[in-house]
């Protein structure tokens, strides 16, 4: 019985009986993935007059401010995934269900697909170029991008996965915000390098709408396997112990206590 209930689990039978509450996630995750494309790849937006031109750091806070406000607002319904990276990272170490997770990635890839087609209807033709999809830089090899989108979608999985670590005291602060923080760190080092994607989700959006395939695979392979190294490296080597509890401790304080009151021999 314990080892059919595990299968109905990791496979997400038991979701079907929950289609409710799994539609609210889906919608969550569709529409907090479309969001950060329209917003994050907007500020990418070039050409408006000859005194503006988005900096470098303006499109890092962007995504990053974006990515913690959604994870804020989403994050009871559905965690706030939005990332197919965390949520093959959720899956590999069994937090998500293999048919929540198939859906997951569905919703935020076509999430991604109508933020993008939403920036495109509301930007002027002249000023789409390629709606801020993702490339990698002319004077890197496609291995270079690869290893780069890797490197920062590990440091965001990893942070998803410390700020999730229920056994923790030790955080005080906002996890949407640390989130949201870690991607902006990460976009201020890799836009130069390949445009900082780190969501395979958020490159292909524009890639679909714009028609931008210039090394795609290095926006899917790079983050998801980025994503679940570190999902794997976290949740079996640095994950927090499982603190004890009350009674344990409580038993603990009476056996030393009982040790002391023993008179030696």
């Amino acid at each position: 019985m314990a080892a059919g209930t595990n299968i109905r689990q990791i496979l997400g039978l038991e979701d079907l009986a929950k289609m409710k509450v799994l539609s609210a996630a889906l919608l969550a995750e569709f529409l907090g993935t479309a969001i950060l494309v329209l917003i994050g790849c907007g500020s990418c937006i070039t050409g408006w007059d000859l005194d503006y031109s988005p900096t470098i750091v303006q499109i890092a806070l962007a995504f990053g401010v974006t990515v913690g406000t959604v994870v804020q607002f989403i994050g009871h319904v559905s965690g706030g995934h939005i990332n197919p990276a965390v949520t093959l990272g959720f899956l590999v170490t069994k937090k998500i269900s293999l048919f929540r997770a198939m859906l997951y990635v569905i919703v935020q890839c076509l999430g991604a697909i109508v933020g993008a087609g939403l920036l495109k209807g509301l930007t002027p033709s002249n000023l789409q170029g390629n709606l801020g999809a993702t490339v990698v830089n002319q004077h890197l090899s496609p291995v270079q991008g690869f290893v780069v989108e890797l490197c920062i979608t590990f440091v965001l999985v990893f942070t998803v996965f410390a700020c999730c670590d229920e056994n923790r005291g030790d955080i005080k602060g906002s996890a949407p915000l640390a989130i949201g923080l870690s991607v902006a760190t990460c976009h201020m080092f890799a836009i130069k390098y390949t445009g900082a994607s780190m969501n395979t989700a958020r490159s292909f959006g524009p890639a679909v709408v714009a028609n931008v395939w210039s090394n795609h695979w290095v926006y899917w392979i790079g983050p998801i396997l980025g994503g679940v190294i570190a999902a794997l490296l976290y949740q079996f080597i640095f994950s927090a112990p499982t603190p004890p509890s009350e009674e344990s401790e409580y038993a603990e304080k009476v056996e030393l206590r009982e040790k002391q009151e023993t008179p030696s021999v």
